[in-house]
């Protein structure tokens, strides 16, 4: 288990079919996101808004990192 003085370790999962992607810390998700923008927003609403979402350790993105929005990228400029 975390002390709880440390930051939690966040998961930023593979893009799915649709280009979005789930965020979790362990067991519980914490948001599904569409863009970057997401990500930080989800972070906000869990009080993790301190954490620099594109340059954190404290992120893991997996199959893909903070640019990579497959799908989305062109609805989410409209």
């Amino acid at each position: 288990m975390a002390h709880p003085s440390e930051h939690p370790h966040i998961v930023v999962h593979p893009p799915a079919l649709d280009g979005s992607r789930r965020v979790t810390t362990g067991d519980e998700t914490l948001g599904i996101a569409s863009h970057l923008d997401d990500v930080v927003e989800i972070l906000r609403l869990a009080d993790l808004d301190r954490i620099e979402v594109e340059e954190s350790d404290l992120i893991d993105w997996q199959g893909g990192g903070p640019e990579d929005w497959p799908g989305l990228s062109e609805q989410h400029d409209q």
